[in-house]
């Protein structure tokens, strides 16, 4: 007998997995045509499902009469036994053993022998508890409600006797449950933990900012000029008016067109989109939260952030403190204030202050940081910050007043030349939030735009671009006003503990299939 853990042991090759794969279709197809001719339907069109598998298992009580429910979920196990089965349904908040008896469910019983884990069923009948002790539903009717044709890769678990759990054959392969997030969700349940968790923290966002009096809006994703932000989009050609559009890189020049309009806040929570690398952090397409409020300074924008950062954590979690990683995170406001050439200085020991961008570059090689040819003084300390201070900033802090090159949508500071009131927020090494005291006047505006201009000239492809109608919407008058724009999918991996982005997104962009 050959022994399976043995060096000369070759593991399947693709081909004869392929092939293994391609033998259990064949037979899923054959048990297809097998349930038509015993008259089941494999795919109706509906199930009067009244229960929950979280729900029965809560409400069982050994002494009370039985009581009848209707269930319905996805085979995650089988074991037959002649005249009687059992098997697992799971549904969307759990799982429940299923007893099912031939002399109780008649021809249908038959036609169980035909069914398959991943199948879909529906079952109606009593809770009881089995001589094993385990809560199960006697089925007295079964329905099949979807057939599966595709094997499932299903995950095995062994509890034992201190309920400490064992997983074996996990479904794992990150690349395989990007593609296949259906088959993710169906056998990794702790995913869907994740999104749910991500549906309420948005909804505290939207909450936060409803009280509060502001309007949700929607502005456009294409757009003929875009803006807002420093990055490179992606095109599109409208056939009609024959023109290029572009999908937005971020929602402000719209919406502070609306605080023009006469609105005293407003927000949108929206899809942007990049045209740039991917990584752990960045997405092609990303969501958005940005806020813009009438009257106020980034200043009281800090406050405005970090109470609702904090109350969308304690939606999430039950509590404002986090684990990320090996650390504990406490979004309690109020969070840590520090100036932009501070930070660095007291991270690097280098004074930025006053420094050309020759003298820049020559300290941005002594600290080992890497610079592209195009990038001015401002990109230059804000790579120097993201590489040498960034990752040090694991409690939530607010990095602020950056150089007015690396800002041009925002106010001048009031009391500190050649900078702009402008706050980061950043948490465990990430940034998850932008804000400033906007920019109100038009013609520092237009000089902003022209500098970035020149920038692109040089080959700084993401230098914004001139916005000539955003500027005459300016030059009718936009009071001072705060905006935040905040990344949804990064706040997302904080609140829950992922150090990828593709593990917040249910479709992560991924390189084409081979």
């Amino acid at each position: 007998m050959t022994d399976p853990e043995s060096s000369n042991h070759q593991p399947p090759s693709a081909s004869s997995e392929q092939e293994e794969l391609n033998v259990l279709m064949l037979r899923r197809r054959e048990e297809l045509e097998q349930l038509k001719k015993l008259g089941v339907n494999p795919y109706p069109y509906e199930f009067d499902r009244t229960d929950f598998s979280s729900d029965i298992l809560a409400s069982f009580k050994d002494n009370a009469p039985p009581c009848n429910v209707s269930a319905a979920g996805r085979i995650m196990s089988l074991r037959r036994m002649g005249k009687a089965s059992f098997c697992h349904i799971q549904d969307s908040r759990g799982k429940i053993q299923v007893y099912l008896k031939r002399d109780d469910l008649g021809p249908i019983y038959d036609a169980f022998k035909l069914m398959d884990i991943g199948d879909i069923i529906g079952v109606k009948g009593f809770v009881f508890r089995t001589k094993m002790g385990e809560i199960s539903i006697h089925a007295q009717e079964l329905v099949l409600l979807s057939k599966s044709l595709r094997p499932l890769p299903v995950v095995k678990e062994k509890v034992d006797e201190q309920g400490n759990k064992t997983i074996y054959d996990p479904f794992s392969d990150k690349e395989l449950r990007f593609r296949q997030r259906y088959v993710d969700l169906v056998v990794n349940p702790g995913v869907r933990e994740v999104f749910v968790k991500r549906a309420k923290m948005i909804a505290a966002m939207r909450k936060f900012l409803d009280e509060r009096g502001y309007l949700e809006v929607e502005t456009p994703i294409l757009q003929p000029m875009y803006g807002g932000a420093s990055a490179r989009p992606f095109v599109s050609h409208h056939n009609a008016l024959d023109v290029d559009l572009y999908l937005r890189i971020a929602d402000e020049l719209y919406l502070k067109r609306l605080i023009v309009g006469g609105y005293d806040g407003v927000y949108e929570i929206s899809k942007d989109f990049r045209n740039e690398g991917m990584d752990r952090t960045h997405n092609p397409e990303f969501t958005m939260l940005e806020v813009y409020v009438a009257y106020k300074d980034y200043r009281w924008m800090m406050e405005l952030t970090e109470q609702m950062i904090h109350a969308a954590a304690v939606a999430v979690n039950g509590t404002p403190k986090a684990m990320l990683g090996g650390n504990e995170v406490d979004f309690t406001p109020p969070w840590r204030r520090i100036a932009l050439f501070d930070a660095i200085k007291e991270y690097t020991g280098k004074e930025l202050r006053g420094k050309s961008e020759k003298e820049l570059r020559t300290i941005a090689q002594e600290l080992h940081v890497e610079l592209e040819p195009a990038m001015g003084a401002g990109a230059i300390i804000d790579e120097i910050l993201r590489a040498k201070v960034e990752p040090h900033l694991v409690q939530p802090a607010f990095v602020t007043d950056y150089p007015v090159e690396l800002s041009p949508l925002a106010k001048r500071h009031r009391s500190e030349p050649g900078l702009v009131e402008r706050f980061e927020g950043l948490v465990n090494g990430q940034e998850i939030c932008n804000a400033f005291s906007e920019l109100n006047d038009p013609l520092d505006q237009r000089a902003r735009f022209e500098e970035q201009m020149k920038l692109r000239a040089r080959g700084y492809e993401e230098a914004q671009v001139m916005d000539d109608d955003f500027l005459r919407a300016l030059e009718y008058g936009m009071p001072p006003t705060a905006g935040l724009g905040v990344g949804i999918d990064r706040l997302t991996m904080l609140l829950t503990n992922k150090d990828s982005i593709r593990d917040v997104l249910f479709f992560p962009q991924m390189k084409p299939e081979k």
